[in-house]
């Protein structure tokens, strides 16, 4: 069974959540109404995932991902949230959540997200990757040659503290952080799009990083 931990400072969205994941056989372990009262929560007793809150009263969710991250290396962490903006969201995949969903997605999103997280799956709200996708974007065509320049050496000098990728490797992460898809790394590559998955893959073997988004926000760094 599946131990959740929910910290929201709604009351009665904690409820809620605890009504439909426990109907799911799902087992509500402790709430919490902020970071810190989690983090207490979590010196006496063990879950698999929290479902987390953002803005809150006392400790926020951003503080609490990290700190979470630091103390409690094997808690999943799934961001249920209103807020999708840049910097929350941003702040929150780098800080290590495991997915970000928003709280308009309905039971059924947030049950599957759950469950995919605890398997492994990295999972962000379609509304949350078109935001990431737009902000990946803009930050690219706001760039004068100069920062562009800047960005191409630190991105270089991040691939280059990867020495165990190969440098067609380290040439499909560099299309990765550009924005291409693997279809159009195929293409530029000319090699078939099969062959890209198959070396996305030994990256993430290597790297420790089996998600494209935290990857790539990795190299971006």
């Amino acid at each position: 069974m599946i131990r959740v931990l929910l910290v929201d400072d709604e009351t009665l969205l904690l409820d809620s959540l605890e009504i439909i994941l426990t109907l799911n056989q799902m087992e509500v372990v402790a709430k919490a109404h902020d970071g810190r009262e989690a983090l207490k929560i979590l010196e006496g007793t063990t879950c698999d995932i929290a479902l987390v809150d953002l803005n809150m009263k006392g400790m926020g969710g951003i503080e609490l991902i990290g700190k979470l991250k630091e103390q409690h290396p094997d808690v999943k962490i799934l961001v249920l949230t209103t807020f999708y903006d840049d910097k929350n969201i941003t702040d929150a995949i780098a800080g290590g959540a495991d997915g970000y969903l928003l709280k308009d997605s309905g039971k059924d999103a947030i049950l599957g997200a759950v469950r995919q997280i605890i398997g492994g799956v990295n999972v962000l709200d379609p509304k949350v990757m078109q935001r990431l996708t737009l902000l990946m974007t803009q930050n690219a065509a706001r760039g004068t040659a100069g920062a562009a320049q800047e960005e191409a050496d630190a991105k270089d000098k991040k691939l280059s503290d990867l020495p165990e990728l190969t440098e067609r490797e380290k040439e499909i992460c560099a299309l990765m952080v550009d924005g291409l898809d693997n279809k159009q790394i195929a293409k530029k590559l000319y090699i078939s799009e099969g062959t890209v998955k198959n070396y996305i893959s030994g990256i993430y073997d290597k790297t420790g990083i089996h998600d494209r988004v935290k990857l790539i926000v990795e190299l971006r760094g």
